[in-house]
Formats: C-alpha cells, structure tokens, sequence
C-alpha cells in the first residue's frame, strides 16, 4: 500500500493519495483544485489514479474531485448521505459511486469503509482505510476530512454563520457529539489522518501535528473528553472564530460543482502603467501583493495591500469580490502562483497583472501611512489625537483590549469603513501587526487619507 500526504500551508489543506501497488491503482482523497501534483506523484509511484473522494462538500478551498473525473476519468465516489438539500449536484456528470454509511469499495487491494460522520456538516462521511495486501484483519486509518482533527474537532456553526441556514449549529453539535461516540469505538491504533491542520478556519484549536491516533485523540482531544452532550454542545459552540465570508461560496461551488481550470481565463500581463493601475481600481480590485513595510512606504491611489504569505489566500477570501475583476501588482516570477492561490477559493476573475515596481516610475503619484511604535502611539491616545481602531477577531477583542478602542474585526472593515471618523487620525492595530497593515490599505483606498498602524500590535502593546 502507498501513502503519499500533500499540504497546502495557504489553506492549512491536508490531502491524500493511496495506492495499491500491486495492481498499480490509486485514490486521491479531499483532493486540491490544483491536481498537478497527484498526477506527477503517482506516475513517479507508478500508479495511476483510478478514483477520487472527499469526507464532505467543503467550505474552505475549491475542491479538485470534478477536475480529476474531468482530466484524467476518475471515477467519483461521493457522499449521499445528509438529505436532500446536501448533494453534490455534478455527480452524474461522470461515472460515480453515491456513497451511505457501511458501504464497502475497492481500489486495488485497498479496502474503503464509509462511516458517516455528521455535525460539521450533514453529508460528512469518513473513510476506515484497511490494506487488504497485507491480509490486515483491521483498518490502518481512518481519513476524517473535517470530523476529527488533531487536538479538535471540526465546527458545527458554518452552515449557519457562513452559508444561512438557520437553526443548524445546535444540530449539527448534537450529531458531532453522536458521530464521537462511534469514533471513540474504533481500535485505538488506527491512524487518524484529517483534511486541516493548524490555521484552518474549519475549527478552533487544531494541532500543527499532521496525523494522530484514535487512542491519542481519546486521551488528549478535549471534544473527546466529554461524556455530557450538553455540556459538549455549550463547549463546541463557544469560542469559534469568525467564519470567513467566502466559505457561503466554496460551498455552492463545490456543490454545483466548480468550473474545469482548463475554462478559467488566465490574467493579462501589461506594461507599467500608473495611470492603468487607477483606472483598474475603478473596474474593480486592485492587490499589491507586496509586504506591507514597502507598500506603506509607496504606494498607489485605490490599492489594496494583502501581502503574499501564507495567509494571503484567507485574506482574499475575505476582502475580494467573486463578481468583480480582479487586477494583482505582483512580480513576473510570482504572477502563476499567486493566480492558482486565488483560484484555490474560486476567485477565477483575475483579469491583469503588472509589476508592483509601477510605483518607482519617476512622477508617479503615491500614498504612504506610517507605522508607530507603542511609545509613540500610546502619547498620541494620550493626547486625544487619534481614533484607535482594533481590527482583531471577537475572542481576542474579548480577551482584552485598548479602552480607547473601537472594535471592527478586519474581515467586516470594508462594510464599515464608510462610518468611520475622518476628522483626525486612525491608529490601527491587531495582535502583532500584519492584519493592521491590511486594515490601514483598506483605510486609505476608502478615503481615510490619516492612517497610522501601530507597530508590534496589541501584544507588544500590553507588554510595555
């Protein structure tokens, strides 16, 4: 049997590829919208992929199953489970298997157990993987998408929060509870191997270890811990952080099923030009991918600043539209990975680049904002000079905050930021910096021309 773990840190995405290697078939399971890399993997492994499936219709990140099924005939194997308003409504479109609790497959010599898993979502399914080549009489693992993680759980509350539905969390927490109990049956060898580690949205304390077992989890998980459903539901639901707006979109998209790639019109590489990047922000959004440090320094009119790192892809989920053109000032070198960033969560409109260096060009006019220290803005409260704004999440506001502070989290700035004072000086800040700088291009691309972000952040902050 092959195992081959894939991890995209942009979206804290954990994916698999499994392979019988005696009749040389493979299954990619909660497959990236990017396959590329399964299919370099398994033609270095020498297998070739047969199937592809997922635990449940996701949230955070556009799903690759229909680009597998599409490019290469995978055969898809699906939930359908959860009820009519929960199935995958592409699934005909291919040769396809509808999968229900206890049902049994094959790849290889691999044998694949569904367990239904519901209380992330109702649809959830896991998968008890047992090498059958090995004359294995008990699974080696289980595959729990977003059921169990290391050191958590996944979260009851996006179907309400993010996608509508109403009434849903205390349901779904309930049937969380439910689906542990059946978890908490399994042998304690069996390898856990979920779809998220740490930084993913899709729960609220995962740990940064990529696998586990079902006796560590018994022992260390706190949602395993609790032997009381209420007190269970009223410890799940508390504390969860906000889900991201673009989650209500990846979750029709991977519903419907998201566009082929091979569809997507690619982005337009054009000559510096100060004067286009202005029109751009009239047409639509326009992301300097630059850290913030330069783009504070210099920068034009309208832009708006989500640095490239490991938190890009969560932030422009957040910030930018699905039904408006995207325009990126990025470098040439970087041009094709920030776009598959984008089109990771389905944000396919990117329609131009150009090189962020536009804004050296002799005569061009830019924007700056200043970044502070605690000392220099602590005399400025003092003073009454500025408008202090905390653009953190709510439990970090709740933990503690600036008595002079407003509260925004900056997932919602753009929404409000029309409402904000503009008769002196926004002092800006979050935990340690990054968002803020973020929070302060919004500011300025909204007409707050008095911006300031505080260096450091709340953390260094209560630290002086």
């Amino acid at each position: 049997m092959l195992l081959k773990y894939f991890y995209n840190e942009k979206l804290a995405h954990a994916s698999y590829l499994i392979g019988c290697q005696a009749t040389g078939e493979a299954i990619v399971i909660d497959p990236a919208r990017d396959i590329t890399p399964y299919i370099e993997s398994a033609k270095k492994e020498g297998v070739r992929i047969v199937a592809a499936t997922e635990t449940h219709i996701h949230a955070d990140f556009v799903s690759g199953a229909r680009e597998l099924a599409a490019n290469i005939g995978a055969i898809l194997y699906l939930s359908d489970e959860g009820g009519e308003g929960w199935k995958y409504e592409f699934v005909d479109q291919y040769p396809s298997r509808k999968l229900k609790d206890g049902d049994k497959f094959n790849i290889g010599n691999i044998r694949i157990e569904v367990m239904h898993t519901p209380g992330h979502t109702p649809e959830h399914i896991s998968f008890l993987v047992t090498d059958g080549g090995a004359n294995a009489a008990a699974p080696m693992g289980i595959f729990t998408g977003d059921f169990v993680f290391v050191g958590d759980v996944g979260r009851p509350d996006l179907l309400e929060k993010a996608a509508g539905e109403q009434g849903t969390s205390d349901v779904l927490a309930r049937q969380m509870f439910q689906s542990l109990q059946k978890f908490k049956k399994l042998p304690d060898f069996i390898q856990v191997l979920p779809a998220h580690g740490a930084g993913s949205a899709c729960g609220k304390a995962l740990g940064a270890v990529p696998s586990s077992t079902v006796g560590y989890e018994k022992m260390v998980n706190w949602a395993l811990q609790y032997d009381n459903e209420d007190h269970f539901v009223e410890a799940l639901l508390k504390g969860q952080p906000e889900a991201p707006k673009y989650f209500a979109m990846m979750k029709k998209l991977n519903k419907v099923g998201p566009a082929l790639l091979s569809d997507v019109n690619q982005p337009v590489n054009t000559p510096m030009d100060a004067q286009l990047v202005l029109d751009w922000s009239k047409q639509g959004i326009v992301v300097d991918t630059r850290p913030s440090k330069p783009f504070s320094e210099r920068h034009i009119a309208g832009t708006l600043n989500i640095p490239f790192n490991k938190s890009f892809v969560n932030w422009a989920g957040w910030l930018l539209a699905y039904d408006a053109p995207i325009y990126l000032l990025t470098s040439n070198k970087h041009v094709s990975e920030v776009t598959m960033a984008l089109q990771s969560i389905g944000l396919d409109k990117v329609a131009a680049t150009m090189d962020p260096n536009v804004v050296d060009i002799p005569g061009v006019n830019v924007q700056s904002y200043d970044n502070v220290t605690c000392e220099v803005g602590r005399e400025a409260i003092e003073r009454g000079d500025v408008y202090v704004l905390d653009v953190r999440n709510a439990n970090e506001w709740e933990e503690g905050h600036m008595p002079e502070a407003q509260h925004i989290m900056l997932g919602h700035l753009p929404d409000r930021v029309k409402n904000l004072p503009t008769d002196k000086p926004i002092l800006v800040h979050c935990k340690s910096g990054g968002r803020s700088a973020i929070a302060a291009s919004i500011l300025q691309a909204n007409g707050n021309q008095k911006v300031v972000n505080l260096l450091g952040g709340y953390d260094e902050w209560i630290r002086k």
